[in-house]
């Protein structure tokens, strides 16, 4: 696939704005990347951004609720949103003559979205429900994006658990939510990307046309969630009463793929080589050599690869028969990381594994959508869109020795160790 073009431009309110034509593609995408994740709720506040992409859907003061969902449902589109550690994206895909349709759709809710008493209280009781079906009543719910942070990391953005807290979220309130939005979906801290079947010139004029009356406000000051790295390991276990089995979650800090990108991708192709297919390393040794565990797997970015600032986390995660005992595992990991630091991976190795990510890469950017929200994302949190789009020739750049030296960076530095212990109880 050719590199798509992208025009960039800045409305007078601050809203930043991507467009990526693709005449190859009958459909449009409209994304639009608020700068406000997990990391940047208020402390007593655990859940509330989350909770906040819940009421962005909840109509606004030009449309109804669920006037939104049928509009685009009856464009014959496809629409959702998610919170992520540093941003939350809202995002639909439709026609290509349904362009316009997105558009003022968008910008009608991060204009004024319709905050009510019984909308919130609503959204509240949704949120708990959805953390009661995905984490508390789930087998190895929360794990390890949820329980590992507070094992390695100190500061309330960084280890608290973003998904929601029923205490804290009953607490929310009205004042809370106005204060939220006025703070943080100001145009100025916010990212649109329309790609698609489009005409550039067209597209920027009604991009202005819907979103450019946006009153502008101030940009929130960001801070840095950056704190100083483990010296050692640290340790925790959790009891989960619908595990079947143990598991175990061991954190590393990564490099700030902002300032070493190559230094990123170097522990992203080590997460491969030690987890990604049949002869990945601990797949070879952990599961068909040593029978340690039935599930192993390893990877860069807390949420993914590339999908977050400073700090972010490399994780291994494994599920081991009840009779193993979690130290054989990590030693065996410890073992393993100790090769690769000596000698890193063989160049046929390493080529196997940068062959599975471009294919990777190629086939999820074949959709609108993903492409969309990968080039909106990386140009939120990096400046950089073009980053997606260099992956794979960045990818097949890496050598063994910058794996090597990857690992040699997990070994030399602390970690933090997760322990999944089942047993018998009920969950909530």
């Amino acid at each position: 696939m050719p590199a798509p073009e992208l025009h960039r431009t800045t409305l007078p309110n601050g809203l930043r704005v991507l467009v990526v034509p693709d005449p190859a593609t009958p459909v449009v995408g409209v994304a639009v990347h608020v700068d406000v994740g997990f990391r940047s709720e208020p402390e007593g506040r655990t859940g509330f951004a989350h909770l906040f992409e819940h009421l962005m859907f909840q109509g606004s003061e030009s449309l109804e609720k669920l006037a939104h969902f049928r509009h685009v449902q009856g464009s014959g589109g496809v629409f959702n949103g998610s919170t992520h550690q540093d941003y939350t994206d809202y995002f639909q895909v439709l026609p290509a003559a349904a362009l316009e349709r997105a558009l003022f759709l968008e910008a009608d809710r991060l204009r004024a979205p319709k905050l009510t008493e019984e909308n919130l209280r609503n959204q509240v009781d949704v949120v708990k429900e959805e953390i009661r079906l995905n984490v508390l009543n789930r087998p190895y719910g929360g794990f390890p994006w949820i329980l590992l942070p507070p094992v390695l990391y100190d500061t309330f953005p960084n280890a608290h658990n973003g998904y929601g807290d029923f205490t804290e979220l009953e607490q929310a309130s009205l004042d809370d939510a106005a204060a939220f939005f006025d703070t943080f979906y100001a145009p100025a801290n916010a990212q649109v990307t329309v790609a698609g079947f489009l005409d550039v010139d067209e597209t920027l004029r009604l991009v202005e046309k819907h979103f450019g009356d946006i009153p502008s406000r101030p940009a929130p000051v960001r801070p840095s969630f950056g704190e100083p790295r483990p010296t050692g390991e640290r340790r925790e276990a959790v009891p989960d009463a619908h595990a079947p089995l143990p598991a175990l979650a061991v954190g590393y800090r990564m490099p700030d793929p902002a300032a070493d990108l190559d230094g990123y991708l170097g522990h992203a192709l080590l997460g491969s080589v030690l987890g990604d297919g049949e002869a990945a390393r601990l797949q070879r040794r952990l599961v068909h050599t040593d029978g340690l565990v039935t599930d192993i797997s390893a990877s860069a970015g807390l949420m993914g690869p590339l999908d977050a600032r400073d700090p972010d986390t490399f994780t291994i995660t494994a599920v081991h028969p009840g009779a193993v005992d979690p130290d054989r595992v990590l030693a065996a990991v410890d073992e393993e990381l100790d090769k690769l630091a000596a000698e890193g991976p063989s160049a046929d190795e390493l080529s196997r594994q940068v062959a599975r990510w471009s294919a990777g890469l190629h086939q999820e950017n074949d959709r609108v959508m993903y492409r969309m929200l990968g080039l909106g994302a990386r140009e939120l949190l990096y400046g950089r869109a073009e980053i997606g789009v260099e992956l794979p020739d960045r990818l097949a750049a890496v050598t063994p020795e910058q794996v090597r030296a990857a690992a040699a960076a997990l070994r030399s530095g602390g970690r933090g160790v997760l322990l999944v212990e089942p047993k018998e109880g009920e969950g909530e």
